[in-house]
């Protein structure tokens, strides 16, 4: 039997506050002298602390596929099968207490849900962020008028947005629906927008950014670009400018992998860092001129944004009930509307003075 999956380091990975989909992924190739087997009773053999329930809930997604193509929990495995499974991770065995913190719900239906998460606001709670979370608030949002949350009716993460990081969130309200969207990101084929001010300016209106991304060998917590591909995971970021500033640039960016910090890493890479972004160098002046007055400008555009300028701004997908593709947008955060604004000031003033 061969099997690959993700190491225990990768699942530990997990619960810093980063974009990280969470769902893990295992693929078997079945022994020779395999006998007839249900796969529901193979797979529960062979992942650690996979229940039933879980698998049959994969399999019900359309989760598990043996030679390719999507099986039913009562398929009986044969030797030499190639078994791929996709499973959402189980929620923490961390107590969560409700927490009656404001939500801006989008979109809510039966199975799902989507926020419009402010910045500074974690995700989850974990080592330092116990409370004032979004989890705490959505386990209150679910609880309202006395219900009591279970496996069908309570938040399950399908991804994240890091802590400084606003814009669109998806959870599920169960199981089954977060296995369908686990399937999704795994296989990118939702389609996810991004809008980011960054540093400089760019030649091309559009392009694409490849480069194996992991995390750096030095600092765990800090990923960075492998061009040679010795390292890290495959990861694709296209982008297109919306507006220029001269020393600054709106982008959108839409992923074609989902790796954590792929936009932030991607563009400090090609040079264009996240304006305010602490953790990849673009919380200095990068371009612009050595004057005082443009050095306080920028000082007071950090203090406008004291975040990175990044905002998750569009999410589509199908949905897992219906079957159908639905979109949704987002207006751009206050913060990134007041600096996007001030530097849309600065840029046309410039223009002026050099026409003079």
């Amino acid at each position: 039997m061969i099997e690959e999956n993700s190491t225990e380091e990768d699942k530990n990975f997990i619960s810093e506050e980063e974009e990280q989909d969470l769902f893990e992924h295992h693929r078997f190739i079945v022994d020779r002298g395999q006998g007839l087997l249900r796969i529901d009773k193979y797979l529960m053999i062979r992942i650690e602390n996979a229940t039933r329930n879980k698998i049959q809930n994969a399999a019900h997604a359309g989760n598990i596929l043996v030679n390719d193509k999507a099986i039913k929990p009562n398929y009986k495995v044969k030797p030499l099968d190639v078994i791929s499974i996709v499973m959402a991770y189980p929620p923490r065995e961390t107590e969560i207490l409700p927490e009656d913190i404001p939500l801006h719900i989008v979109y809510e239906d039966d199975d799902l849900l989507l926020i419009n998460k402010t910045p500074q606001m974690v995700v989850h709670p974990g080592y330092g962020n116990f409370t004032g979370t979004l989890v705490n608030a959505l386990f209150f949002h679910l609880s309202k008028n006395g219900k009591e949350l279970n496996d069908s009716n309570r938040p399950y993460l399908v991804h994240r947005i890091d802590k400084n990081t606003s814009g669109i969130l998806l959870v599920a309200k169960n199981e089954l629906t977060q296995t369908h969207l686990a399937r999704q990101f795994f296989d990118h084929s939702l389609e996810r927008k991004y809008h980011a001010l960054v540093w400089g300016d760019f030649k091309e209106e559009e392009g694409t950014i490849e480069g194996n991304i992991g995390r750096h060998p030095k600092d765990r917590k800090v990923m960075t670009v492998f061009p040679d591909g010795s390292a890290g995971k495959t990861a694709i970021t296209h982008y297109k400018v919306i507006e220029r500033f001269g020393y600054i640039t709106l982008i959108e960016c839409e992923l074609e992998t989902g790796r954590t910090h792929q936009i932030r890493a991607h563009l400090r890479y090609i040079g264009h860092p996240v304006f305010n972004d602490e953790t990849y160098g673009g919380n200095h002046i990068i371009k612009g001129t050595t004057f005082t007055k443009y050095k306080q400008f920028v000082e007071n555009c950090f203090k406008i944004i004291p975040r990175h300028s990044l905002h998750a701004k569009s999410l589509g997908f199908i949905h897992p009930a219906t079957g159908k593709f639905i979109f949704f947008d987002s207006d751009l955060p206050q913060d990134m509307q007041e600096v996007i604004e001030k530097w849309r000031k600065y840029s046309t003033f410039k223009a002026l003075e050099e026409e003079e």
